[in-house]
């Protein structure tokens, strides 16, 4: 799966501090200008080239949900936390590894950073900024302060009849704290997928185009839109196909407004759409039931699989 924590690291001292780098970008366009030159980028002019635009799909990795900041502060340093989602998150720094013995800051430390915004995390002391040291942040979308309302939601797909492959609790991939209460809709690759509930689209991946049932090669590689709502639980839509996400970050989406096309990739068994709606409890990424409306009136959620 990919919607669960991530970390990264880095290494500062007195005379240097290493940032961690960017999301790679998932394909590269190529064109060529009117004057017969060929060129290369992660994005196409606004300009339209004279030329057709060649996609040349390349390796990627997720996007970071935030990025580890570290400032010089005299003679301290002050660790930032930049949220990269249109939603919010909680960040956790602590030591990764020390060099010459224990830090002297109070870590670990916890902070809930709004969207797209900056916060300060942890201060560090002079002894640590002498000695150097290696920090890490953990972050995870979601307001651990969030408060989930008891709503109907519509169904999230556009077809006349639908089957649930695996509800609550199915023994498949829907066991852990973060799915188990997700569901499973049978859907042919390039269904229709509509938001369930209002909200604004926190998360998008969308540049991968592989599927199959090797946990630790396609755990990480599935497509998908994470929709943040009003009272700050989240739905997740995931398993869309390649270039399937038709919405961007930050932008509002009303209840039963496409915003993508399902598909087959990442961990899975065969085309379908992974639904949840979730909740950060600390830290911790849990789904929680919920109630949902269909062509024939409430659905029946049971296990599967």
């Amino acid at each position: 799966m990919v919607w669960g924590p991530r970390a990264l690291a880095v290494s500062l001292c007195v005379a240097a501090v290493a940032a961690a780098p960017q999301a790679h970008a998932g394909k590269i366009y190529r064109w060529t200008d009117r004057s017969g030159i060929t060129h290369y980028g992660d994005h196409v002019p606004e300009a339209a080239p004279p030329s057709e635009v060649r996609v040349i799909p390349v390796h990627s990795e997720p996007g970071a949900i935030a990025r580890l900041r570290i400032e010089s502060d005299g003679s301290r340093y002050l660790a930032w936390a930049d949220n990269n989602l249109s939603g919010p998150i909680e960040v956790k720094v602590d030591y990764s590894q020390s060099y010459g013995g224990g830090g002297t800051s109070t870590l670990p430390a916890r902070a809930t950073v709004a969207a797209r915004a900056s916060t300060l995390v942890a201060v560090l002391s002079p002894e640590d900024s002498g000695r150097g040291i290696e920090l890490q942040m953990e972050s995870l979308p979601g307001d651990p302060s969030a408060q989930p309302r008891n709503v109907d939601y519509v169904l999230p797909l556009r077809q006349n009849n639908f089957r649930i492959d695996q509800g609550y609790g199915g023994q498949f991939s829907h066991s852990d704290p973060e799915n188990r209460y997700a569901v499973d809709f049978a859907a042919q690759i390039g269904t229709p997928v509509l938001a369930a509930r209002e909200g604004v689209v926190m998360q998008v991946e969308s540049d991968f185009d592989k599927a199959g049932l090797n946990r630790e090669k396609y755990g990480g590689r599935a497509n998908f839109v994470r929709i943040v709502h009003d009272d700050g639980s989240m739905a997740l839509y995931a398993h869309l196909k390649a270039d399937g996400a038709l919405v961007r970050v930050g932008q509002r989406v009303r209840a039963g407004q496409q915003i993508g096309l399902s598909g087959n990739t990442g961990f899975t068994t065969g085309p379908h759409l992974h639904f949840a709606i979730q909740v950060n409890r600390g830290m911790r990424l849990e789904s929680i039931p919920f109630r949902m409306t269909g062509p024939a009136g409430p659905l029946r959620i049971s296990g599967g699989l």
